[in-house]
C-alpha cells in the first residue's frame, strides 16, 4: 500500500532492488508537489486543477538525480507488449506497466473510473493470470490478459501505449542532503518562482477567483454539483496522501531534518501539516455543498475565500522554507 500509486510504484521497486528509500522522500526528491490551474488545455471540457508532476516526470527526475539506470519502453502491438512483460517476469524481474484504472477488476466496482495514469506492478504469472501489486490494494491480485492488454492499450487522454518499465541498476550510494537541497529549491520555483499566471501559488489564486463563475460553465445544477464533488476527489480520493500531498511533503521535511541535524525543518513540516489540514478543509466542503446541492453565489463565494486563504499560506510558506533552504549545508 501507498499514498499515491506512481511514487509507491517507483519506491517499491527500489525496495526490492536493495535501494531502501521511503515513499516521502522519493515524492520530495523528485520535486513532484505542484499546483496548475487549467481551463484552456487541449482535451479538457471544463477548467481541473493539479496538484502534482505530470506523470512519468517524478520517475525521470529521480533517475537523474540519484542515479537510478531504468529501462522503458512503448509499444504499438499488444502481443509484443505482452510478449515482453512475460519474458521479464520470468526472470523474476518485477514491471512497472501503466494502466487505465478501470480495468483492475480486483478493485470493488464503485472504486473503479477510467483513468490511464495509474501505475501497477506486475510480479508474475499464473495461466492467464498476472500477480499484481498495486499501491491501492492490500494484497497481491490477480488479474486476467486481457483485463491487463486492455488497461494497458485503453484509448484516451494520456493514453498508456502499453508503457512500461523496470530498473537496471541503482547506485551503492548518493549524496542525499545535496538532492534535497536541490529538490526543496525547484519546489518553491515551481510555487512562487517565475511561472505562468494559472501556475504555483498564482494558480491557486486563479482557481480561488474562477470557481464563483463556474456556475455559467455549466449545463445544470447536477453539471456544477459534479465538478465541485471533484474538488473532494482530486484533493483526497486519487492518490494523494491526503489533502493534495501536502501531508506527503510534510513528511518528506520531517524525514529530511535529521539529515541535516535542523529543527528548522522539523517546525516547516508542522507548519505543512496545518497548511494540509486546511484544504482537507476545503475538501468536506465541497463534498457537503455537493452533496446538498447548496451552490448558490455564497456558499462558491465562502469556497474561493477558503482557496485563496490556502493561497497565502502557502506563498508565507515557501517563503519561509526558501530562507531556510539557502542555509541547509
Amino acid at each position: 500500500m501507498a499514498a499515491h500509486c506512481e511514487s509507491g510504484t517507483l519506491t517499491a521497486l527500489l525496495n526490492h532492488k536493495g535501494f531502501t528509500i521511503s515513499e516521502p522522500m522519493i515524492f520530495g526528491m523528485g520535486s513532484a508537489l505542484y499546483f496548475g490551474y487549467l481551463s484552456h488545455t487541449p482535451n479538457l471540457n471544463f477548467p481541473m486543477f493539479i496538484l502534482r508532476t505530470k506523470p512519468g516526470k517524478l520517475r525521470k527526475k529521480v533517475a537523474k538525480r540519484l542515479g537510478i539506470k531504468f529501462k522503458s519502453d512503448k509499444f504499438r502491438s499488444t502481443e509484443k507488449a505482452e510478449r515482453e512483460l512475460d519474458d521479464l517476469i520470468s526472470k523474476g524481474i518485477p514491471v512497472a506497466v501503466q494502466v487505465d484504472l478501470y480495468y483492475m477488476d480486483y478493485i470493488p466496482e464503485w472504486e473503479r473510473v477510467h483513468a490511464n495514469i495509474h501505475f501497477i506492478t506486475i510480479v508474475g504469472k499464473e495461466g492467464d493470470h498476472y500477480i499484481v501489486s498495486d499501491s491501492y490494494f492490500p494484497k497481491l491480485a490477480k488479474l486476467h490478459k486481457d483485463s491487463l492488454k486492455k488497461a494497458r492499450f485503453a484509448k484516451g487522454y494520456l493514453a498508456p501505449k502499453g508503457f512500461m518499465y523496470y530498473i537496471d541498476s541503482v547506485p551503492k550510494s548518493v549524496d542525499q542532503k545535496k538532492i534535497i537541497i536541490k529538490a526543496i529549491k525547484e519546489t518553491i520555483n515551481n510555487m512562487i518562482g517565475i511561472q505562468p499566471p494559472f501556475i504555483g501559488i498564482r494558480g491557486m489564486r486563479m482557481f480561488g477567483r474562477k470557481v464563483v463563475g463556474w456556475p455559467k460553465l455549466t449545463r445544470d445544477i447536477d453539471h456544477l454539483s459534479h465538478e465541485i464533488t471533484k474538488i473532494n476527489i482530486f484533493l483526497e480520493d486519487q492518490g494523494t496522501g491526503g489533502a493534495g500531498f501536502r501531508y506527503m511533503y510534510a513528511t518528506f521535511l520531517r524525514q529530511a531534518a535529521p539529515l541535516f541535524n535542523n529543527t528548522e525543518l522539523d517546525v516547516l513540516s508542522k507548519k505543512m501539516m496545518e497548511i494540509g489540514d486546511g484544504w482537507r478543509n476545503i475538501s468536506y466542503f465541497a463534498a457537503k455543498i455537493s452533496k446538498n446541492r447548496d451552490l448558490g453565489p455564497d456558499r462558491l463565494s465562502e469556497l474561493s475565500k477558503m482557496i485563496l486563504g490556502r493561497a497565502d499560506a502557502e506563498e508565507a510558506f515557501y517563503k519561509e522554507l526558501k530562507q531556510v533552504v539557502n542555509r541547509l549545508k
